[in-house]
């Protein structure tokens, strides 16, 4: 394989990812997409292979990126990720439900993991308690800070109940594929705020602007006349 054919790319180009056994898949972009402006440092709990991250520093260059994972065989993979992108990522071999510390991050992005029952090493996140990944994660978000997240929509309900404990201002975008019903959700909520929460209407998971042409969320939201 040609080093051509071993890259891929996101949001059009402007992500390359070593392509290998385990590949980010358009949630990645989504979640970088509800990131917020002006978040000066980022925490990417699950970073895998990076590609949420990657497109959260393509999209905010001056955001200094963190990323936390159990398994050093996508920490190794994330950060040959991060040289090809020349981004300066800080990572560590951590379990976010049980890191002891006292830092805090202006935003915090996850894409809990879904899968269950897999014995390999480097998916042990898979068996990790939603409700508890959730809390922890939003326990590193600083004061007024923001907490984001994309989810299986089926497990929304659980994921809600810890950001309505924690967050105000929450919004939620249902990601719709073939089905009637919505796939995946985003979730975004600001820690220790109280404003109201916004169901959105909803956008296709193969929606061009933000996948390709690599708006986010807002950006969309602004031309679409939603906010």
């Amino acid at each position: 394989m040609s080093q051509k054919q071993a890259i891929f790319t996101l949001m059009g180009g402007r992500v390359r990812m070593w392509r290998g056994q385990y590949n980010p898949t358009s949630d990645a972009v989504w979640l970088a997409a509800f990131a917020p402006r002006n978040a000066k440092s980022v925490l990417d709990v699950g970073v895998g292979t990076g590609g949420a991250g990657l497109c959260v520093a393509a999209n905010f260059p001056r955001a200094k990126i963190t990323g936390i994972d159990i398994s050093p065989e996508m920490l190794t993979a994330c950060e040959k990720n991060a040289v090809l992108n020349n981004c300066d990522m800080e990572l560590i071999r951590t379990d976010i439900t049980t890191w002891r510390t006292a830092r805090t991050f202006d935003l915090v992005i996850t894409n809990p993991p879904y899968f269950r029952g897999t014995p390999a090493a480097h998916n042990a996140h898979h068996n990790a308690d939603l409700t508890l990944w959730t809390r922890r994660s939003i326990a590193r978000v600083r004061p007024r800070g923001y907490f984001c997240t994309i989810i299986a929509a089926d497990r929304m309900a659980q994921v809600l109940a810890e950001m309505t404990a924690h967050c105000g201002d929450i919004e939620i975008m249902p990601l719709f594929g073939a089905k009637k019903s919505a796939e995946r959700v985003l979730m975004r909520g600001r820690v220790g705020t109280r404003g109201g929460t916004r169901l959105y209407a909803g956008l296709p998971m193969n929606y061009d602007a933000v996948l390709r042409d690599g708006l986010t969320i807002d950006a969309v939201l602004a031309t679409l006349g939603w906010i």
